[in-house]
């Protein structure tokens, strides 16, 4: 197998399985806590993005929480079109990233199991420091693939992905670099099997 299969292609097929449930239903403990910890800073209304949106159910869920204005971007075709099957009013982009950039800023950009597929998930945290927030904004973002978590460390090998592996410190480093402040780092939905969600939500300062 082709070692440089590009994730996006792997979500296109989940998305044709059908998969694409059974991620919402396994990241969903931890997308609630890590929202539950991100929410209250915001304002009310507030605008929101997720970078790796998938069938598009945490756009929708933003929703719930008091968004109105909300996107979802993604590089899997097929996750798009599930997500405009799903929700036909929603606003989803197909798009490579790091290179695209939304027209507007938000008070929140959201992010589960996206930034460790990319080369340099540092450029990508920058830019979202430096483009994609408000003032003022919030970045919560989560990983399940880090050096802590045993298990996950051969998904590179299973999937014939890349996937570049980090550490809590090396993550919290790469915020901090990007120029978030307020930053909390803490392991989202843990449990005697699993060590939790690498969950990260950062600031961009205002007037910054």
């Amino acid at each position: 197998m082709d070692p440089t299969r590009l994730a996006t292609d792997v979500f296109s097929e989940w998305a044709e399985l059908g998969r694409d449930a059974g991620m919402e239903k396994g990241h969903s403990a931890s997308v609630s806590e890590m929202l539950e910890a991100a929410i209250p800073n915001l304002p009310q209304p507030f605008s929101a993005i997720d970078i790796g949106c998938g069938n598009g159910w945490v756009v929708r869920k933003f929703t719930t929480l008091g968004a109105n204005k909300t996107d979802g971007v993604d590089g899997a075709e097929q996750m798009v079109l599930r997500a405009r099957e799903i929700d036909p009013q929603g606003n989803y982009h197909l798009a490579q990233l790091p290179e695209w950039a939304p027209e507007n800023r938000f008070d929140l950009v959201h992010t589960m199991e996206f930034l460790y597929y990319l080369k340099s998930p540092q450029e990508m945290l920058t830019k979202i420091h430096d483009v994609w927030l408000e003032d003022g904004g919030w970045l919560i973002a989560g990983v399940d693939h880090y050096l802590e978590h045993e298990e996950s460390l051969d998904w590179p090998e299973k999937l014939n992905v890349h996937m570049t592996t980090m550490s809590i410190v090396e993550w919290k480093n790469a915020l901090q670099n990007a120029g978030f402040q307020n930053i909390r780092i803490w392991q989202a939905a843990s449990s005697d099997k699993f060590p939790g969600t690498l969950a990260m939500l950062g600031q961009r300062a205002l007037n910054s």
